[in-house]
């Protein structure tokens, strides 16, 4: 008896010590419950972050269930609408191709750190961001007193050449960049602040010129962040509208865009516009869909 009671004891003990990790590890488990439960959003935070997303996502849909789907396709080959989408084409391609020609060395001085320009690097970078925060109507009135027929610069064209720029496809072009390339600038400056400028240096100590050095050793390492930005920016040309009707007008043929056409459309056909609004709106997919490996490849970083 004292054996068997002495073998039992043990058991007990054993049983006790193989379940102490056991009961251990179900009490951590109980622990870190909470935890996860802290994790999750509370409730403050999850509605209003939901009644955003519907604010973001609702119109879109809204435009979806409007849409006229048994008119859609002979509305969007009127020759209205063809022209005026061939004309936003032409004029978004044209401002995207302006702003690689000016934007990229614009980026390219907001990030040197000697030269002239470094002291002033603030104030270039706020007037490089103005368009982004300004009205675009606003731009177009501005672009009108600058390039008008009494404008600043427009007053001694007229006078001397017998150029007008606004309300002809030039306008266009002017009113697209002036609202669209700072996407540009500010992609590429964020390109180009992530290159290793001992690069450039290795390079200058091996004889290439600072020219030949930004050519052939930083533009290809900021080439990614350099097309994110053309698409940007031709997504947002083509978008354009303040700007454009304030300095272009809106003449069928002419100067008429996309977005104006919808803005006249909604007037005298709704259907139009929706059917309009509709072709845009799948540009703007078109462009997240073309992003979405830079954006998932910046978050996973």
């Amino acid at each position: 008896m004292p054996a068997s009671g002495s073998a039992e004891a043990g058991a007990a003990s054993g049983a006790g010590s193989g379940a102490g990790p056991a009961s251990e590890a179900g009490r951590g488990a109980v622990a870190t419950r909470p935890g996860a439960r802290d994790r999750r959003l509370p409730v403050l935070v999850l509605v209003p972050a939901l009644v955003g997303l519907a604010l973001l996502v609702l119109p879109a849909v809204a435009l979806l269930v409007r849409a006229p789907w048994a008119t859609l396709a002979p509305r969007l080959l009127s020759e209205g609408v063809l022209d005026a989408l061939r004309l936003s084409l032409t004029s978004a391609l044209l401002a995207t191709a302006l702003s690689l020609v000016l934007g990229v060395p614009l980026a390219w001085l907001l990030t040197t750190s000697d030269g002239w320009a470094a002291p002033w690097r603030r104030l270039l970078r706020a007037v490089v961001t103005v368009p982004l925060v300004l009205p675009p109507v606003v731009g177009g009135v501005a672009l009108l007193y600058l390039l008008g027929r009494q404008g600043l610069i427009g007053r001694p064209l007229d006078a001397a050449f017998g150029v007008t720029v606004p309300f002809t496809l030039g306008a266009v072009v002017i009113a697209q960049t002036f609202v669209a390339m700072p996407f540009l600038v500010l992609s590429v400056e964020g390109a180009l602040r992530g290159v290793d400028r001992g690069l450039e240096a290795a390079a200058a100590s091996l004889g290439a010129s600072r020219w030949y050095a930004f050519r052939r050793v930083t533009v290809p390492l900021v080439a990614p962040g350099v097309a994110a930005g053309a698409v940007l920016c031709f997504a947002r040309a083509l978008g354009e509208f303040g700007a454009t009707i304030t300095f272009a007008g809106t003449f069928p043929g002419r100067t008429q865009t996309l977005p104006t056409s919808v803005y006249l459309a909604q007037q005298s056909d709704p259907e139009s516009a929706v059917a309009i609004s509709l072709l845009l709106l799948a540009v703007g997919v078109g462009v997240l869909l073309l992003l979405r490996d830079r954006w998932l490849t910046t978050g996973a970083r």
